[in-house]
Parts: structure tokens; C-alpha cells; sequence
């Protein structure tokens, strides 16, 4: 049979483009794409690049008080929502642009609309054109979900926070994962009086519990409200602002309400059930280690797999569908040992096993050290840092590292690479401190301060 292209992608995220960039660019594959939205994705559009880019505009408040402290006479004035936004958009305009030009240039045909499948090799545009394929791959991502609450319509997500068109006085945040938690940071940071609510015992659920804790302290120190075991049972407009009730009984008005409880796979648009094929509870399409479904032609990389729903996993996992289907190389994507950042303020990077988990797999020895460092000591700052290596008691190889400081992701990334390579706890004492840093605590701590 002959297709009208090698591959075709529904989707223009990170994994997408990338698969598609490089499956038309380097093996020569006819490539054609279908993008519903803007070019970028998640990622790019409404996520880790404009999120970052709100964290360091929303760090230079406090970054102002500590310049008084060590001798520079600045003020600190209202935060420029107008003027920061004008420079966002401009600079989300910028990078998809970028990736329109890197698919253009590899010569992949794209689409500016959605697509859905509806056979095998079939794939139906929004226009009713069909175009048949080889291959196809799904890279649609996720979305935010709101709660089946009364009232849930009048609050925003994650999507909509980049384009509010005035900062809010006030702000709820429901959540208590790390979108949540790296917002309410953000919108303290921007002078926002921010309150959080998460309806656990501890924010960041399924990471280190002496890290998500000092996180918790941290977030109060800079001003965050943050109410645990606490949970919104109804909203509603009042005035200009929205009026919630918790679950323990109390409300209050706030200008805005941001939920942040959750994220699903896109997949309902998709034409799977037509074809029957096999979705998790949660509509995520399930494939094998290389990323194939149930239907041989069809493949599936990034958060619509719901595996590990992170930019940089995505890119690997199209990077190996590539290798896999177009260069002969049979590549399984590698989950295991994935440094990640939670953009928090504090920041927190981790990689392995947080200490609960590490203990319920063999003896561990624990090695940490809580302080305030040089730079926030001095100039009278009380937030405080964490440096935390957790190893196997029989062999002393590290299996997991947790940091709560500033620059978090930075030393995490780099770390990455030695407990990616099996580095013992005798590896790092044996590497000469860098002084004075925060992260030569890293290599100069003693014995162990807890066994397990």
C-alpha cells in the first residue's frame, strides 16, 4: 500500500516537533503534522517556559529587600503586570516561531488544525481531508480538569494564568502539587496576597517528606497562606470577586481562584474509541516500552501516555520512537533516575528515592544538613536550605538526593549525571569542595545522621 507520508504527528508539543524534526530531517522520512493550537505545546505555550519566566520576575521582590540588607539604597514599587505580559507574549511568539522554522526547514508538511484517527493509517483533519500514513504518532499532552464542584466555571487554570488581564489583589490556589505550589509562590512573589488550599496532610504528595516540609515552611516565610487539610466546597460570584467556602467551614471573597488539582490526557477528540484502542482509567493512551499501542501503526510519546509527564521525558520519548521505527535501532526510553526541579520558592530539585520510599526497599543510611546560607544569614533573611543524600546501607551507592535552596534545579541537573552513573557516598567525599558555596555541603558531610 502507499501512504502519503512515512509518519504523521498529531501534536506540535515538545515530543511532536522533535520526533517529527527529527524523523523528517536526519532519515529523510516524509512527515506531516497536524497542530490545533499553537506550536510549542504545553510546555512552551502555557507552562515551563512562561511559569519560569514568572518565577524570576517574581523573585526580584525579595531580591530587593536583600539588596537593602547588604547596602544598596533601591525601592521596591508595584509589580508591571501590563509591561511584564507585553514581554511574554512577545517572547511565546519568538519561540513558536522557532518551531514553525526548525519544521519547515527539516520539511515537514504541517497543519494548522486538529485531527483525529479513524483507521489504522488514517488520519481526518478538521477540514474533513484524510490523509493516510505509515506510522502515526500521538502527541496531544494533557490539560488541566476542574473539580465537580458548585461554582467550579468561575475559577481559571493553569491555562488561563498567563493571560489574565490584571493582576488580582487576591487569589485562591487550589492545589497542592507543584503547579500549585510553584503559583502561589509566583503570585506572593508579585505582590498578590495568595492563599492555598490543599487538601492533604503535605503539599508535593509522593516526594521527600523532610524536602516537601521545609518547602511548606519556606512558602510561609515569603507570605504564603497556605491552608492544608483544607479543601473548597463551593464557589460563587459575588461582586467583583468570588466567594469560597471550605471544607472547615470558613469563607472569604477572593479576586481570583486558580485550580490546580489535576491534569488528564487529551484524548477525547482523538477517534480512539472508533478504533478501539486500549486507554487507562484516566484516558491516557497505554503503550509498550517503545511506545507503541495496541494497533501496531500507532504510537503514543509524552503526557497523553501519562508515564512521566515531563518535557524533557517526551523529547526522549520521541527521540527513541525515532530510533526505533525509522533508524532500526530498537530504543527504549529510560524512566529511571530522572532529575526533576519543582520551581517552588524555596526551589527544590530532586532525583531517586525520597527517604520513605528508599526505606521500604533495603537498610539506607541518611546523610543531611539543614542551614541558612552564607547570602540569606547575612542579609537577615530565616529561609532555610536542604542537602540530602540518601544511600543503600550494604553498598553506600547513592540512590537518592533531595535539595531545598536557591539554584535547586541547577545542582540537581549536574548531580544527575553521578547518581546516574552509580556514585557511591565515598565518590563525593572524595570530590574537593568548592568554598564557599551552598553546595559543598554536598561533599563534606560526615556520618550519617539517621539509619533506616
Amino acid at each position: 500500500m502507499t501512504f502519503d507520508y512515512d509518519l504523521f504527528v498529531i501534536g506540535g508539543g515538545s515530543g511532536g516537533v522533535r520526533s517529527a524534526r527529527v524523523a523528517a530531517g536526519e532519515t529523510g522520512a516524509k512527515v506531516g503534522l497536524a497542530e490545533q493550537s499553537r506550536y510549542g505545546g504545553t510546555c512552551v505555550i502555557r507552562g515551563c517556559v512562561p511559569k519560569k519566566l514568572m518565577v524570576f520576575a517574581s523573585e526580584f521582590s525579595v531580591m530587593t529587600e536583600q539588596a537593602q540588607a547588604y547596602g544598596w539604597p533601591v525601592q521596591s514599587g508595584p509589580f508591571n503586570w501590563a509591561s511584564f505580559q507585553t514581554k511574554l507574549d512577545a517572547e511565546l511568539d519568538r519561540l513558536e516561531g522557532v518551531y514553525r522554522s526548525i519544521l519547515a526547514k527539516a520539511g515537514v508538511e504541517t497543519f494548522d488544525m486538529a485531527a483525529k484517527l479513524v483507521e489504522p493509517h488514517v488520519v481526518e483533519l478538521a477540514d474533513g481531508t484524510r490523509k493516510t500514513a505509515k506510522h502515526i504518532l500521538l502527541a496531544v499532552g494533557g490539560r488541566p480538569v476542574r473539580p465537580d464542584i458548585p461554582g467550579a466555571e468561575l475559577a481559571i487554570t493553569s491555562n488561563e494564568i498567563f493571560s489574565l488581564q490584571q493582576l488580582p489583589k487576591s487569589m485562591l490556589i487550589i492545589g497542592g502539587g507543584y503547579i500549585a505550589s510553584e503559583f502561589a509562590g509566583i503570585m506572593t512573589g508579585l505582590g498578590v496576597a495568595t492563599t492555598q488550599f490543599y487538601r492533604g496532610e503535605q503539599i508535593l504528595r509522593g516526594f521527600d517528606d523532610e524536602a516537601r516540609g521545609l518547602v511548606t515552611d519556606g512558602m510561609r516565610v515569603r507570605g504564603v497562606d497556605l491552608r492544608l487539610a483544607t479543601n473548597a466546597t463551593s464557589l460563587r460570584r459575588e461582586g467583583d470577586g468570588i466567594r469560597v467556602v471550605a471544607t472547615d467551614g470558613t469563607e472569604a471573597v477572593y479576586d481570583q481562584v486558580m485550580f490546580a488539582t489535576g491534569r488528564r490526557p487529551n484524548t477525547d477528540t482523538l477517534g480512539l474509541a472508533g478504533l478501539e484502542l486500549p486507554l487507562s482509567a484516566n484516558g491516557a493512551v497505554i503503550v509498550d516500552d517503545y511506545s507503541q499501542t495496541a494497533i501496531p501503526s500507532i504510537y503514543a510519546v509524552g503526557d497523553v501516555t501519562d508515564r512521566v509527564n515531563l518535557t524533557p521525558v517526551a523529547i526522549q520519548e520521541g527521540m527513541a520512537f525515532v530510533k526505533t521505527v525509522f533508524q532500526g535501532v530498537p530504543t527504549k526510553p529510560d524512566h529511571d533516575l530522572i532529575p526533576t526541579a519543582i520551581f517552588t520558592q524555596p526551589e527544590f530539585g530532586t532525583i531517586g528515592l525520597s527517604e520513605e520510599a528508599a526505606q521500604a526497599t533495603c537498610p539506607i543510611k541518611v546523610y543531611a544538613t539543614t542551614f541558612r546560607s552564607m547570602r540569606e544569614s547575612f542579609g537577615g533573611g530565616q529561609e532555610k536550605s536542604l542537602l540530602k543524600l540518601i544511600t543503600e546501607a550494604a553498598t553506600d551507592k547513592v540512590i537518592g538526593c533531595h535539595i531545598v535552596a536557591p539554584a535547586a534545579g541547577e545542582m540537581i541537573q549536574l548531580i544527575g549525571v553521578a547518581i546516574k552513573m552509580g556514585a557511591t557516598k565515598a565518590d563525593f567525599d572524595r570530590t574537593m569542595a568548592v568554598h564557599p558555596t551552598l553546595s559543598e555541603e554536598l561533599v563534606t558531610m560526615g556520618g550519617p545522621v539517621r539509619m533506616g
